[in-house]
């Protein structure tokens, strides 16, 4: 692994949720795009919102703010699509996740990431990473690969292999 791997290891794009801050690992982004028409695909989960034309390519877009349970939001000015490399079953795959707005790139030392909390067996933490800390403030660090379940991934990958 290069200097230059171990560089990006740290850092994080940030974005917000609600008001709620997360982060992915910057390796794991693609791109950031402004909020574009969204086709709906019939008898998909509900937070699928569906899909876009990316430069030809089909790719499905998640509303994170309903996968994590929030209140569904009007897009803004600030809304956009940060579009992600996931990887299930070693086959990667290209999403986008609908968020509120893209905050900054970070870079956190990894004295500054504290493991997930644990909270009993009745909350699922798998999908979190660590919890950072900036500016005395927690920023939630997801493991995109983990965010959606191995069926979820099936039906996303179902979505972009049908258009």
């Amino acid at each position: 692994m290069s200097a230059e791997d171990l560089e990006q290891m740290n850092q994080y794009l940030t974005f917000k949720l609600d008001e709620e801050v997360f982060a992915l690992e910057i390796a794991k982004v693609r791109e950031v795009l402004d909020f574009t028409d969204v086709t709906k695909v019939p008898q998909t989960p509900i937070f699928m919102r569906g899909v876009i034309n990316l430069r030809g390519s089909v790719v499905p877009v998640v509303d994170m703010r309903v996968k994590f349970s929030m209140r569904e939001a009007e897009a803004t000015v600030n809304t956009c699509i940060i579009i992600t490399e996931v990887v299930m079953d070693g086959e990667p795959s290209v999403l986008g996740a609908l968020v509120d707005s893209v905050q900054e790139v970070l870079e956190l030392d990894p004295d500054q990431i504290e493991p997930p909390p644990r909270i009993g067996t009745k909350l699922d933490t798998e999908f979190i990473r660590g919890m950072g800390k900036h500016n005395d403030e927690f920023i939630i660090i997801l493991d995109i690969d983990r965010v959606f379940s191995a069926d979820e991934i099936s039906l996303i990958q179902a979505v972009d292999s049908d258009s």
